[in-house]
């Protein structure tokens, strides 16, 4: 297939419809039970800090305007250098539980979904279990890049369907370390944050709740987003171009991977659990570019979608995007009781995540 880099929309078309079938999770249909997994509470944080185009562009050589109008983006936040990502994931994680009621001891399961950990060793979500308190929950970090809250939401709701309990998932990633500040295609796109959701059960609906979901991964294109250096493949002090320590993107052919590709699994997906697109009123996809993605609903083609961008502020928080932005959705209450939100992840691996709630 030559450079897996490189992909032309014929070639998405035919994986999409033939390898790239994924994985297809239903779990709640009909009536409350026992098990039946809700967002129990939802949280979020950003750094303090905001950075206008102004700034990133100056060393990229792109201006403001430049930069609205290839991504819609006007400002992000970034961390300072005492700043980790555990600390971001912490503060979004203390919101959600105030936000639910639910007292950090009482979680049984602490996922962080990101892809600029703290440390290589140990697990980001095993300091965030110390700094909230969490002592009695099993703690693990999930890299499927700015699909991660995605991958790792929908793998603790199938435990919780089956076993119960409390979990907390969060989506957090500090972008800005890992960001080459003379690359104009990435450094223009990308902020800081953290959101995070509490996930159980209840005899009555209190939340959102989750019907199904779907995961897939398009290995062959992996190379269309990464970060060379620092894994065992090119360790850290090997190799004397110091670029590849940086985040890489190919972005012309991300968003061929996303505007070929996403509308047929999107709606396969839906097919799948047998839901009419007209029935979905709410899309929170993730906050990548506000471009890409007005163009992303316009091949959907869903005649009654609200879609919900928080990006002009926030940029692109990676794994944090989604939960950051179901976070701010919520406390505006403009999803009414019984409406149907689609959220849809994507990224590195390359990699899809798609849940379906019922608010």
């Amino acid at each position: 297939m030559g450079n897996p880099s490189v992909i032309e929309d014929n070639v998405v078309t035919k994986i999409g419809l033939e390898e790239g079938q994924g994985l297809t999770l239903h779990f709640n249909s009909g009536a409350i039970e026992a098990h039946n997994v809700q967002i129990l509470g939802t949280g979020s944080f950003v750094p303090e800090r905001i950075v206008p185009n102004h700034e990133v562009g100056s060393s990229a050589g792109v201006d403001d305007a430049w930069i609205r109008r290839k991504s819609g983006i006007s400002s992000r936040r970034w961390a300072d250098s005492n700043t980790a990502t555990s600390d971001l994931a912490a503060r979004a994680a203390m919101v959600a539980l105030e936000d639910s009621g639910i007292d950090a001891s009482e979680i049984s399961q602490l996922v962080v979904a990101t892809s600029t950990p703290d440390h290589s060793q140990p697990a980001t979500a095993a300091i965030v279990q110390a700094m909230i308190g969490a002592k009695n929950a099993a703690a693990y970090d999930l890299n499927s890049v700015c699909s991660g809250f995605e991958f790792a939401l929908n793998t603790v709701v199938q435990m919780n369907a089956a076993v119960g309990g409390y979990s907390l998932v969060i989506g957090a990633d500090l972008y800005s370390r890992i960001l080459n500040p003379k690359d104009s295609k990435t450094v223009i796109l990308f902020g800081d944050g953290a959101g995070a959701v509490i996930l159980g059960s209840s005899e009555h609906l209190v939340g959102p709740e989750v019907i199904a979901g779907k995961l897939c991964t398009y290995g062959q294109f992996s190379e269309m987003i990464r970060v060379p250096m620092g894994g065992s493949r090119i360790p850290f002090g090997t190799d004397p171009d110091d670029e590849l320590r940086y985040f890489q993107m190919d972005g012309r052919s991300v968003r061929s991977f996303v505007t070929t590709m996403l509308p047929g699994v999107i709606g396969s997906f839906l097919e799948e659990i047998k839901v009419h697109p007209e029935d979905v009123r709410h899309f929170i996809p993730h906050q990548a570019n506000g471009v890409m993605l007005n163009e992303l609903v316009e091949l959907m083609d869903f005649p009654n979608l609200n879609q919900h961008l928080i990006l002009d502020q926030f940029a692109n928080t990676g794994a944090a995007s989604i939960p950051l932005a179901l976070d701010l959705v919520k406390r505006k209450k403009v999803i009414e009781s019984g409406e149907l939100v689609l959220m849809a992840g994507f990224g590195g691996g390359m990699s899809v995540g798609l849940t379906l709630l019922r608010w």
